[in-house]
């Protein structure tokens, strides 16, 4: 009897580096608005409102920019590679280079 191990790990892609201004802008863009639109909307809600709105603001943006980051990463990082953390700027790198700069490669 033969015993075949197929203990094995595949190679995961590093991620891709973004070469063109262009490109880089679009990925730092969607870094900062990924980072910073709740934290935005909960202060602009606070100043105009009031401060129990600003806090409901704060925490529906939460909940809205975490449905946006998974739907950017589920849409840009290869299947294999989805459990794995990613921070924002490697969501954004992700997303620009898949979807939006496809001829930067």
């Amino acid at each position: 009897m033969k015993n075949e191990n197929n203990d094995y790990i595949e190679m995961i892609q590093a991620t891709p580096k973004l070469h063109s201004k262009k490109c880089k802008f679009l990925a730092f863009s969607i870094k900062i608005l990924l980072q910073y639109t709740t934290v935005v909307a909960g202060i602009l809600a606070w100043c105009v409102y009031d401060y129990f709105i600003g806090g409901a603001v704060l925490l529906l943006a939460f909940v809205i920019m975490g449905i946006i980051r998974s739907k950017l990463r589920n849409s840009s990082i290869p299947l294999s590679q989805r459990e794995y953390q990613y921070n924002d700027k490697g969501i954004a790198d992700w997303f620009v280079s898949q979807e939006l700069c496809l001829d930067d490669k």
